[in-house]
């Protein structure tokens, strides 16, 4: 799995609203009697799975409206974080996910909505 570290430019990325910022698994490209299969077959599933990279801070929360509408006061956006966190394995749906190729390396980015179910491992960066 990718990491995201200091010295690498994944940190310098920024993942915006509900999307998530994935690396996926390498397809299974063989099936079990031994057939190998084409890249147009194992691209076209309905459901994907792949690593976490990074999340974007969630969905924004409206501020309340004051009745005072001549005082002025600086918003500070407040987030509804994600379920999804940087390390969990997600099977999401392949038709909601946009292919992005940065540094070589292919990702998708999914909204929140797309992911299915995340797997995730407590001592995974520990």
């Amino acid at each position: 799995m990718l990491e995201v570290t200091p010295d690498n430019k994944l940190k310098r990325l920024i993942v915006v609203g509900d999307r998530v910022l994935i690396k996926p698994k390498n397809p299974v490209d063989q099936t079990p009697t031994g057939l190998y299969l084409p890249p147009t077959v194992t691209e076209k599933e309905q459901v994907q799975s792949g690593y976490v990279i990074k999340v974007g801070p969630g969905f924004p929360i409206p501020s309340p409206v004051e009745d005072e509408s001549w005082k002025e006061t600086e918003e500070k956006v407040k987030y509804m974080p994600l379920q999804a966190q940087e390390g969990d394995v997600a099977i999401y749906l392949q038709r909601n996910a946009i292919d992005v190729i940065y540094n070589d390396e292919k990702y998708v980015i999914v909204p929140q909505s797309a992911i299915l179910m995340l797997e995730r491992i407590e001592d995974l960066f520990n």
